[in-house]
């Protein structure tokens, strides 16, 4: 495992190294220590490969992430995993702003708590949140599920397109165009792999409620005016 000190080097160095792995190298799993709420770290891996980050992180922690493992062992400031591509990112304490924003594919596990607009225009990736969510959550999500096992703020799913939402807890509102829908059994099944990807197994896919687009405002239409 190779171990870069954030007090000692700097971050130009790790994030480097993590965009220099060549096919077949040894390099496989890294160790970032004092992050010290650093902003972009580990940000734009194309490699499998596994980074603990041991502490808590600023900004864009795991941006742009493709195929890699990512696991903070603390906090992580606004936009952890935006644009994700693949693999997985794994946040043990809090997230703040828009977790996952505009996020295409792979895992984002938060297993505390995340703030305002997490999922803002996800395209494709899976979210789990283990604690609850804040307002403007999934605003313009287009594709990809968000998991709460907590509860969700004021205007979730506005402007939703073909995301899927499963809230476990109470909603405080939902945003322009977002309903509670039926709970089939291929949403079962697609919530149950995703609790078991998470690391989850004392909850149940039943007890969560599903959300999804109206399909009303999918098109301008002059008598919907006031819902935009």
């Amino acid at each position: 495992m190779r171990t870069f000190d954030l007090s000692a080097q700097p971050l130009r160095e790790l994030n480097q190294a993590l965009h220099t792995i060549d096919d077949g190298s040894n390099d496989t799993a890294f160790e970032v220590l004092n992050p010290r709420g650093s902003h972009a770290v580990a940000v734009g891996i194309d490699a499998s490969v596994s980074v603990d980050v041991r502490g808590s992180v600023g900004y864009y922690c795991a941006g742009m992430n493709a195929e890699a493992t990512v696991t903070v062992h603390g906090n992580a400031g606004p936009g952890v995993a935006e644009n994700m591509m693949s693999g997985t990112v794994i946040v043990k304490g809090d997230a703040s702003q828009y977790a996952g924003a505009t996020g295409h594919g792979g895992l984002l596990v938060v297993e505390g708590n995340a703030s305002s607009r997490c999922g803002i225009s996800m395209k494709g990736i899976d979210i789990v949140v283990k604690g609850s969510i804040g307002h403007m959550s999934a605003f313009m999500a287009q594709a990809g599920n968000l998991v709460v096992l907590g509860d969700a703020g004021d205007a979730l799913g506005d402007s939703l397109y073909e995301a899927s939402l499963f809230v476990r807890g109470s909603v405080k509102s939902l945003g322009a165009d977002c309903i509670a829908k039926e709970m089939r059994p291929e949403h079962i099944e697609r919530l149950s792999g995703l609790l078991e990807k998470a690391g989850i197994s004392d909850v149940q896919p039943e007890e969560f409620t599903r959300y999804g687009s109206a399909r009303q405002l999918y098109n301008f239409d002059i008598d919907n005016a006031d819902a935009y």
